[in-house]
């Protein structure tokens, strides 16, 4: 049975997928904006990258040097993840709060037209950015993320209905033993890249993670619905999709391809591309392919 049917799996799936999802060159410069730590590289216009849930900047280092001869890239590590300082409120809308923290930044740095690059939960977030903020977007890169992750199984599941679910998640995640909170991260980081050496890394961004703002951000994520919103975006979007991971459940590109298409239904100009054999880490593991893509996307 696919692992998008079966609700068990699924459910896992999505878990791992939006948890977890700082060494640019020496002319890099860094500084805290708004509990964000943002790294500034290369020249030209800006391209704005957003990381996953738990996940640090250098999750797109690569990619960002395919790119800074021609733009300047700002990577961004979200307040309270692999080892950042967490928010004051860490407990209050999360993806709200670091949506506006990064049109302020946008604003602040006189940046005009960014194009945004967000993976996993930093794809939300871009989404959330080009409908509140278009004036300050030009383009946008998706990257394996979606606009509802809760209705992978069942679309004509609301924002409404699943916020108790979401509530009792985000309860258990909080008070979890710290033993089996662990052990479960070092399992599941398993699934999240097809390179074994990245494991440990992404075991230990998620173990130096704040639980509450994790917790926090995964809420939001389940009880935040975009799919009709998007349909304000004026911008081109470019969606980059994995499905290799879910092969051994019985998953197609296709059949993954085909949920992203539904989702994306609304948006106005969309371009969904899949990698043959990346899982949720495509920074990592299909990273000229990535690079590939945005470039042709860009032109």
């Amino acid at each position: 049975m696919s692992v998008f049917c079966n609700p068990h799996n699924r459910w896992i799936a999505i878990v791992i997928a939006i948890v977890v999802a700082t060494s640019v060159s020496s002319k890099c410069k860094a500084e805290t904006f708004e509990g964000m730590n943002v790294k500034v590289s290369g020249k030209g216009p800006a391209m704005i990258f957003i990381p996953g849930l738990n996940s640090a900047s250098e999750v797109f280092d690569s990619t960002c040097d395919g790119f800074k001869k021609t733009y300047t890239c700002h990577q961004l590590q979200l307040p309270g993840f692999a080892g950042q300082p967490a928010l004051q409120n860490r407990d209050k809308e999360f993806l709200v709060t670091t949506r506006n923290s990064v049109e302020h930044y946008i604003h602040d740095k006189k940046l005009g037209k960014v194009v945004l690059v967000g993976h996993s939960l930093g794809g939300t977030l871009s989404l959330m950015i080009a409908i509140d903020a278009p004036d300050a977007v030009k383009r946008v890169v998706i990257v394996d993320a979606l606009p509802f992750y809760a209705a992978i199984q069942n679309p004509a599941l609301t924002a409404d209905a699943m916020r108790p679910q979401a509530e009792i998640m985000r309860n258990a995640m909080i008070n979890q033993p710290i033993e089996e909170y662990n052990k479960a991260a070092a399992s599941n980081a398993q699934a999240m890249t097809n390179d074994p050496a990245r494991v440990p890394k992404l075991v230990s961004w998620m173990t130096t993670s704040d639980r509450n703002t994790t917790a926090t951000a995964m809420y939001d994520m389940m009880t935040i619905d975009l799919r009709q919103s998007i349909k304000s975006i004026q911008q081109p979007i470019l969606v980059l999709g994995a499905w290799a991971a879910y092969k051994q459940y019985g998953s197609t590109k296709d059949s993954t391809k085909a949920i992203y298409t539904a989702q994306y239904a609304q948006a106005k100009q969309v371009d969904i591309r899949m990698s043959e054999t990346s899982y949720h880490f495509i920074p990592w593991d299909d990273s000229q392919w990535l690079i590939e893509q945005i470039n042709d996307f860009l032109k």
